[in-house]
């Protein structure tokens, strides 16, 4: 009997169009493409939610890294011709390369995108990872991402192509603040990408924006300034992702002491084992290609009840949103103030200290809306090119490139 899954490869029209919410139809520009969506190792971003746990404050926060890749392709794609029509010489090779590049950029993410490697993953981030599946699909495609591949890594000759794929004016940042703003509703995240898309040009080998585009780049930084602080970084999506980092890490130290836990089969192996980037093997990133979202969410709705008291408590915690308060300001906290809570709240809930960092923590976060040091350049009429910090005659963009520092601290919601 015949594989049915080889009759459907075969039979299937590989030409493709998709309907996306945010741009309308989209095309798969070709066949290889259309088989490395089609791969599972692609498909599993199906079930990778691009915001974590963001849902838990915006309720239509429940798009994916399938979404967004797709979007940012349908971007490159459109950035490229809008390239080519200015007279920049691209191949059919590059632009191939450079729309796969960015298709791929993001298959290395985890369960709830940042949370897996800040917790269960020791010592290799989502890039890495990514790298590692995008030589995994090449050896599978008979070396067809050599050049793409090439150009992710940033080893191309060709900067600007790099630069598409990773600068402060990015094909990336241009699909998720888009992208995010429209799942989230916050309206002030709408940039405006194909405008910014329309206005790309390449100067001396550098992406640069023509001067009739620098309004929408200014739009462009503002807007990223205030998703962060109003989507990303959110106190209430970040008191969650700590629980949820929290909770994996409960899990692993449970795990590494020989205590059984439900988990699924791909999820048990990274509990069980300690995984670096040292033995980070062929054979765990197959074991990896199998683990998402779903298999979180399902080992924490049984972990609820769990005879450990922490893991327990941080399991409800997230799967009935009953989280943790959070304060935010922007000095850090005292430490007598810290002793303070972490005092009342060891005595009330007896636990031991090692228990207790569970419960009560601090840390802080950064955001910098512009990096002068990687400038977004503005080719003006005249010829120039100009950091768009110095081209800009808006205060704001000047004020943007301050890294804005904020603490945090976390406690149960008792009476303190």
């Amino acid at each position: 009997m015949k594989d049915l899954t080889i009759l459907t490869k075969i039979y299937t029209n590989k030409l493709k169009i998709l309907n996306d919410p945010v741009y309308g139809l989209i095309s798969i520009p070709n066949t290889l493409i259309f088989d490395i969506i089609e791969h599972p190792y692609f498909q599993r971003l199906r079930r990778v939610t691009q915001m974590g746990l963001s849902n838990l404050v915006y309720p239509g926060a429940n798009h994916t890294r399938f979404h967004h890749a797709i979007g940012c392709m349908h971007l490159m794609e459109k950035a490229i011709r809008v390239l080519q029509s200015k007279n920049v010489s691209i191949s059919e090779d590059e632009c191939n390369a450079t729309c796969i590049a960015i298709l791929l950029h993001d298959i290395g993410h985890g369960a709830f995108s940042h949370a897996l490697e800040h917790s269960i993953v020791s010592g290799i981030s989502h890039e890495e990872i990514s790298l590692k599946f995008m030589r995994a699909l090449n050896v599978e495609f008979e070396g067809k991402l050599d050049l793409a591949i090439e150009i992710f890594e940033g080893k191309y000759s060709r900067k600007f192509l790099c630069q598409l794929i990773s600068s402060q004016l990015d094909i990336d940042r241009l699909d998720y603040l888009k992208r995010d703003s429209f799942y989230t509703g916050v309206a002030e995240g709408n940039v405006s990408s194909e405008r910014i898309i329309t206005m790309m040009n390449v100067v001396d080998d550098e992406l640069v924006i023509e001067e009739k585009g620098i309004y929408s780049v200014e739009k462009f930084i503002i807007a990223r300034r205030l998703m962060y602080w109003q989507v990303y970084l959110h106190k209430t999506g970040l008191v969650a992702e700590n629980i949820l980092v929290s909770l994996l890490k409960r899990a692993k130290e449970l795990a590494s002491k020989g205590v059984e836990l439900f988990a699924s089969k791909a999820l048990k192996h990274f509990l069980y084992t300690e995984i670096t980037e040292d033995n980070f093997t062929e054979d765990t990133l197959e074991v990896f290609a199998r683990l998402d979202d779903y298999d979180v969410l399902l080992s924490i709705k049984e972990w609820i009840s769990h005879d450990d008291f922490v893991l327990s408590s941080l399991s409800k915690m997230i799967i009935h949103r009953d989280l943790l308060k959070i304060e935010l300001q922007e000095k850090p906290f005292t430490e007598a103030y810290q002793n303070k809570i972490k005092g009342r709240f060891k005595e009330e809930l007896g636990l031991a200290d090692n228990e207790l960092e569970y419960f009560v923590f601090s840390g802080r976060i950064r955001n910098q809306a512009y990096n002068t040091e990687k400038p977004i350049v503005i080719y003006t009429k005249k010829g120039k090119l100009k950091d768009i910090a110095k081209a800009s005659d808006q205060l704001n963009v000047q004020v943007l490139t301050k890294q804005v520092t904020k603490y945090f601290m976390c406690y149960p919601k008792m009476h303190v």
